[in-house]
């Protein structure tokens, strides 16, 4: 597969706290960066990193009746890339769920469904077609926005290789993503 300036490589909340050792930590959730940092050595139109950016007393921490603990609040150590992430290829950072009183799983848009992140904007400004989906977890934010993605008319390719999930069986999920013409593509393929 042949990649353009009409691909973007979309790099999916790979940050302290959702790896290992981080407050809500993907399980093997580290292992992403490695082929991560590889993809990014491709000719992509953009490459675009997406951070849960949360305020201190978010919606979604179990303190405020949400489901999970305290993660990614905006500025912490937790909300930042691994050092082993290599950030010199990502041209743009798309922050979500910074609203307190909204969360934001995809980052296309808010889990109101009608907030949008600006993400859809600046690919179809750049020409981009074709988006290529990595990070964690699989089974919430990349599916979400993988989802979102071939909603918005993008061809979708999801990177299982560079992907982690929660669940340790997502076979119901790739059966959704093939009812919804999102693509498993190999790495070595790329």
């Amino acid at each position: 597969m042949i990649i353009t300036a009409h691909d973007a490589l979309l790099i999916i909340d790979v940050q302290n706290d959702f790896l290992d050792g981080g407050a809500l930590a993907v399980p093997n959730g580290t292992e992403v960066v490695e082929p991560i940092n590889r993809l990014a050595r491709k000719p992509f139109g953009a490459i675009i990193a997406s951070q849960d950016w949360h305020p201190a007393r978010h919606c979604s921490f179990k303190e405020q009746e949400g489901p999970w603990p305290v993660h990614c609040v905006a500025g912490t150590s937790g909300a930042k890339f691994p050092l082993l992430l290599d950030e010199r290829p990502i041209t743009q950072i798309i922050r979500k769920g910074t609203s307190p009183s909204r969360d934001s799983y995809s980052a296309f848009l808010d889990n109101d469904r009608a907030t949008k992140t600006g993400l859809d904007g600046l690919l179809k400004n750049l020409g981009i077609q074709r988006v290529f989906i990595t990070g964690v977890a699989l089974d919430y934010c990349v599916a979400a926005t993988a989802f979102d993605a071939a909603n918005l008319g993008y061809e979708v390719h999801v990177i299982p290789e560079a992907c982690r999930s929660i669940a340790d069986d997502c076979s119901d999920l790739f059966s959704k993503f093939e009812k919804a013409t999102i693509r498993l593509t190999d790495l070595a393929k790329i």
